[in-house]
């Protein structure tokens, strides 16, 4: 291969507007890639693992096209998922730079072999991810039994501390148990998450009333988080396991069914790997006195 790592030889990525240079008004702007503006999501789908699983995951849906008729649907998006890769490994191998190689037949074959690096590159990843554990359905937070509904908490405290210094210390305790903690933004009404997985989470709201005497009350909140995309796939599984029990193709039907039963497990589990992770850590603080 004698094409280039740098340069010419980067991944182009996908978009429908020229690049253009931004260099300011009279070359007032020197450092150009400063004021680029970012690339859009979609430009970066094609490059990511996930997409690859993805595709690898309507494939198999394809595959069960042949006893379940139904899921022909997937047929034409499986072809269309292998579009954007092929597109962008194309459009990157022929941008590349190829000094030393002859024109004509070898020329063609050093851009045949660079798209298929570029293809090969996000299933390296993958493979590397999926060896060390690093899938999109790992749960991120250690097991534990807690309730599913919203839990509240008051602490007196006979020390008086920040509320912000409290809950910095509280993000400190989550995240040395491996949890995934995020902070809430300024217009949020919580104020961390633990993100225990793709498909569940919890979230903590605190206030502190001050008392005289430097002493505080602690007033906390948390509760589980379910996004969208758990009940969604469920539900899409079960309308097809309906469906194909509905066809008498038992076999489709119990695969499908199965196909929405985990993920509703799985809901469950990370919400409440995120309501213990949260209750641990703040038992382990030892604020104060609960009530």
């Amino acid at each position: 291969w004698a094409g280039r790592i740098y340069g010419l030889g980067l991944t182009r990525l996908l978009g429908w507007r020229p690049a253009r240079i931004y260099h300011g008004v009279w070359g007032s702007a020197p450092f150009q890639s400063l004021y680029e503006p970012a690339p859009s999501v979609l430009a970066f789908l094609p490059q990511m693992p996930e997409w690859h699983l993805l595709t690898a995951t309507l494939w198999a849906m394809a595959g069960l096209s042949l006893v379940y008729e139904p899921l022909k649907v997937a047929v034409p998006l499986a072809v269309a998922a292998l579009l954007p890769p092929i597109a962008q490994a194309t459009l990157s191998a022929t941008r590349a730079s190829f000094p030393e190689a002859p024109r004509g037949i070898g020329r063609l074959k050093q851009q045949v072999v660079t798209a298929f690096l570029h293809l090969l590159q996000p299933l390296a990843r993958l493979a590397g991810r999926l060896r060390a554990g690093l899938t999109p359905w790992r749960q991120r937070a250690k097991p534990g039994r807690a309730p599913l509904w919203p839990l509240t908490a008051s602490v007196w405290s006979e020390q008086w501390i920040p509320l912000d210094q409290r809950l910095r210390a509280l993000e400190t305790r989550l995240r040395s148990e491996g949890a995934c903690v995020l902070r809430g933004e300024e217009h949020d009404c919580w104020d961390l998450e633990v993100r225990a997985g793709i498909l569940g989470a919890a979230r903590l709201l605190a206030g502190a009333e001050d008392h005289p005497g430097g002493k505080q009350l602690l007033r906390l909140r948390w509760w589980p988080l379910v996004p969208g995309r758990g009940p969604v796939l469920a539900l899409a599984f079960a309308a097809l396991a309906g469906v194909a029990a509905h066809a008498h193709l038992c076999g489709a039907a119990v695969l499908l069914g199965l196909g929405a039963v985990l993920p509703a497990l799985n809901i469950v589990e990370q919400c409440m790997a995120g309501m213990a992770t949260i209750r641990r850590a703040l038992q382990d603080l030892n604020w104060g006195t609960w009530r």
